[in-house]
């Protein structure tokens, strides 16, 4: 449940409403969440009127910063943030029958609070027979349920021996406006990747290690400058556990990247961390 503090909380339909509470000890807890929300936010615009708590066992989501000009809607988040946590949804009928079903993620920022959820579109046949080479399109949601990006993979040949054949990403915000592209470069032992504007012009690069399975050990992907000189980030898959790794194909990804970068930029990198988790990490157990 959410409790929202503004005072025209009835005109937003989309949050539920300011709930009272006597539990002294939890007001003392959002009034603490607030203060150091403020501390680490001292720009977030009050204007929206806006700021979100969740009650006790719920996991908080961030506050509306105010959109920049030039920043497409919804990405106002990756403005503030320099990390990003992508948690993939384990799926029952993915452990248990072996099924695949449609992927689902939650994104958080280094604070633990809620920033996208993500969910895949796909259909059935799709799923069972292309398994981690099948085409996708993933929808981004923010906090209010509105969609700010997608992210489109075209359906290709995963061999690296037909450089014709190469992955690419396509991510738009909003949705039918491309901001960014990811593209597969060949190479026959590295992962490599180029990241491209809107103009298609080459911005960045991904470079990955040479064995992408890794026990009790962090995956680490390198975000370079276009010449290669100069690491900028990192897409890192994250270590689950012995069993999760074991029984799932539930990953977790750590983003990060300059403060200062271009949103847009920003954005592709967070659509290049889906396309190399099903390269390489989508597979079932």
């Amino acid at each position: 449940m959410v409790t929202q503090l503004t005072s025209n909380h009835r005109k937003m339909q989309l949050i539920p409403p300011l709930l009272i509470t006597r539990d002294q000890s939890y007001q003392a807890k959002v009034r603490k969440s607030k203060e150091i929300w403020n501390l680490h936010n001292p720009h977030f615009s009050r204007s929206s009127g806006i700021i979100f708590f969740l009650l006790k066992g719920q996991v908080p989501v961030m506050p509306v910063p105010q959109r920049p000009a030039g920043c497409p809607p919804g990405l106002e988040y990756l403005t503030q943030i320099d990390q990003l946590l992508v948690q993939q949804k384990v799926e029952l009928a993915e452990v248990i029958l072996g099924w695949e079903t449609n992927n689902k993620y939650t994104v958080k920022n280094s604070m633990g609070q809620q920033v996208f959820f993500v969910a895949e579109e796909n259909d059935c046949c799709n799923r069972q027979f292309c398994g981690p080479l099948r085409s996708f399109v993933l929808h981004v949601q923010d906090n209010m349920g509105q969609e700010v990006m997608t992210l489109t993979r075209p359906l290709k040949c995963g061999s690296c021996c037909f450089p014709c054949c190469l992955q690419e990403l396509e991510i738009q915000s909003p949705p039918g406006n491309p901001i960014g592209y990811v593209i597969q470069n060949w190479h026959p032992f590295l992962p490599k990747y180029t990241i491209l504007n809107e103009k298609k012009e080459a911005v960045l690069k991904i470079l990955g290690p040479f064995c992408s399975c890794r026990c009790c050990a962090d995956v680490n992907f390198d975000v370079l400058s276009v010449d290669e000189s100069t690491k900028v980030g990192r897409i890192a898959k994250q270590w689950t556990g012995m069993v999760r790794e074991a029984f799932t194909d539930a990953d977790n990804f750590g983003i990060s990247f300059p403060m200062d970068l271009d949103v847009k930029i920003k954005a592709a990198l967070f659509g290049a961390c889906f396309l190399i988790d099903f390269m390489f990490f989508e597979h079932n157990k």
